[in-house]
């Protein structure tokens, strides 16, 4: 039987097929609602120690000491004192609670939490989680989740130690499981509003400011530096805070990027940004094809030999092949679309063509930032 392993060099390490992604063209104006957030307005992260009782025999271990004076100190709050070395629970599961608050969340609405097992439970499924107190960064409780979680799954396992499990069973959600007690956050303070740049940029933020000088006014934003930009509110927007912000989200800007070509050697993907240019260059591209061929030889004993045995003895054949290859020129390029064009008219294979975009910088011919994934 023969074997055959071909092995290029400079690819040994990737096994993977590669693919070249280039993204061309000018950049397009996009709102300013998707390309900044507002100061103070976002999310803020709840969490909440609870008890998930109801279990079918898979909640924590039963001397626990986290359930048993979890479980006391409630029973208390109750009227009912026990004492907490007298408990044994197996249908309880001491869990963390968690959520987010959405940000100017009203008393009385709902949101969804996560219930996470803390300690030795192999399930929550069936559960009910006792009410529990959602806290903020503050210590200070904005809301209480309470009712029935799922799972999304189930586990099972025989008396012989066999099992069987469907999803993750230890996790559990409450879809509108907490109610608000207290309001989020309100509106930003009078007079200015900061607008926070998702990607901070020293041009895009003038572009930015210059957008909402011209239908604001002039002198009524100002950068602050490449991550925000400050807008001053006057005259009759001081009453419509929310109208202004609304005004400025609909206003369009063009975001600004280095020059940049990523690099994802697990999957061998090349992104080559819009801004990247390209100078003239002579590139010689060669590659290195080793052959290994394994066989199986036969040997047999002569026909007078005594005790002889047939034996089989391998065979490899080991073949080198190198790629001739002469110097091709690299005309310069300007934009994407001719960058594209210059290194297909190399016809080297896309694996082939992160060696010669590192090379490129290498040299100077490549005016980019190589970033690897």
């Amino acid at each position: 039987m023969t074997r055959s392993l071909r092995i290029a060099a400079g690819v040994l390490a990737s096994a993977l097929a590669a693919l070249v992604v280039l993204t061309g063209g000018a950049a397009s104006a996009g709102r300013l609602k998707d390309m900044v957030d507002i100061e103070g307005y976002r999310s803020n992260p709840l969490t909440g120690f609870g008890i998930v009782v109801g279990l079918n025999g898979t909640g924590d271990d039963a001397r626990s000491p986290v359930v048993r004076r979890s479980l006391a100190k409630m029973l208390k709050r109750l009227g009912v004192t026990v004492d907490a070395s007298e408990i044994k629970a197996k249908n309880v599961a001491a869990v963390v609670v968690t959520a987010e608050l959405p940000a100017y969340a009203r008393s009385g609405s709902r949101m969804d939490v996560l219930i996470s097992s803390m300690g030795s439970a192999k399930s929550l499924e069936g559960g009910t989680l006792i009410a529990t107190p959602l806290k903020g960064g503050n210590l200070e409780t904005y809301g209480i989740a309470q009712g029935p979680i799922s799972t999304g799954g189930f586990a099972v396992q025989g008396a012989s130690g066999s099992s069987a499990r469907k999803n993750h069973v230890t996790v559990a959600r409450m879809p509108g499981g907490a109610v608000l007690e207290r309001d989020a956050p309100g509106l930003p303070p009078a007079g200015r509003i900061v607008l926070q740049l998702k990607q901070p940029d020293f041009t895009t933020a003038s572009r930015i400011a210059a957008a909402i000088d011209n239908a604001l006014g002039p002198g009524t934003a100002r950068v602050r530096d490449p991550g925000a930009v400050t807008v001053l509110v006057t005259g009759s927007w001081r009453a419509r805070p929310v109208q202004l912000i609304a005004a400025l989200e609909a206003l369009e800007a063009t975001a600004d990027a280095p020059a940049r070509v990523v690099v994802d050697e697990r999957t061998g993907t090349v992104v080559v940004g819009a801004n990247v240019s390209l100078g003239r260059a002579a590139i010689a591209s060669g590659g290195l094809e080793v052959e290994i061929s394994e066989s199986q030889d036969v040997s047999q004993p002569g026909e007078l030999s005594q005790g002889g045995k047939t034996v089989a003895t391998p065979r490899s054949d080991i073949k080198v092949h190198e790629k001739q290859d002469s110097l091709h020129l690299v005309a310069g390029a300007s934009t994407v679309a001719d960058v594209a064009a210059a290194l297909n008219a190399l016809g080297v294979k896309p694996r082939d063509l992160v060696a010669i975009l590192q090379a490129l910088k290498a040299a100077g011919s490549l005016t980019a930032e190589i970033q690897l994934l």
